[in-house]
């Protein structure tokens, strides 16, 4: 049941699953002379196991916080080399007992708030993945994605008069919006046009290039989300 269990979707646990686990538990040849196993049994375990997946919460992951600690900027490029080097001794990795996360969607390659961090794996080629619940979706869109690669430190909103924390060739998290989607994309800034503010906020325009497919446009400050710096 073990390995049953991470990839049981939610809303197949019903009586009738069950009793046919405990039917196919009882006829295992290990079980001959056995007491039977009740289906209300496998539903006592079930039930703890999805206490335990539910309190596993952004903060609480071990081996995302182990690897975001030793590897803090690994995520933030899919051209970044991997690293297998621990933190240098005397050096302490940052503080991700209070963070929150976004992580990117191989679906469509945008960021998307973590809300729950579900379960994890190590693939064979040693790759560790985390199966990831966002904010605002159903478990029908939770989805495997790498640590290292796809799992980061949220990036974080500005205010009107954050704007000069904005710089040429920074990498922003940015708001494109399209007729049929709007999401968030990672960016490059090329270049700022600095305007005095006025009683709307922030008049500055920057210029941005998508990172995925390297097309350009004017964007304001409402329309960007700054990477936190370690």
């Amino acid at each position: 049941m073990e390995k049953l269990f991470p990839e049981v979707e939610e809303e197949s646990l019903n009586q009738n699953f069950y009793q046919k686990l405990a039917e196919k538990l009882n006829l295992a040849s290990g079980r001959a002379g056995k007491t039977a196993i009740q289906w209300k049994q496998v539903q006592s375990w079930f039930q703890r196991k999805q206490q335990q997946a539910s309190a596993t919460k952004v903060t609480s992951s071990p081996i995302v916080s182990k690897e975001l600690a030793i590897h803090p900027d690994a995520c933030v490029s899919n051209n970044a080399p991997e690293s297998s080097s621990d933190m240098p001794k005397g050096e302490k990795g940052p503080d991700v007992s209070e963070l929150e996360f976004e992580a990117r969607s191989s679906k469509d390659g945008a960021w998307y708030d973590v809300a729950t961090f579900l379960t994890h794996r190590i693939l064979s080629s040693g790759e560790p993945e985390v199966r990831v619940r966002y904010v605002g979706f159903g478990a029908e869109e939770d989805e495997w994605v790498n640590i290292k690669k796809a799992v980061r430190e949220r990036s974080l909103p500005l205010e009107p008069s954050e704007c000069r924390k904005v710089n040429t060739g920074d990498l922003v998290l940015c708001f494109r919006e399209r007729r049929d989607n709007a999401r968030y994309f990672d960016a490059h800034v090329l270049e700022i046009q600095r305007r005095l503010h006025d009683i709307r906020g922030c008049r500055c325009l920057f210029l941005v290039r998508y990172d995925h497919d390297h097309t350009e446009e004017k964007v304001n400050l409402r329309r960007i989300c700054r990477r936190p710096s370690y």
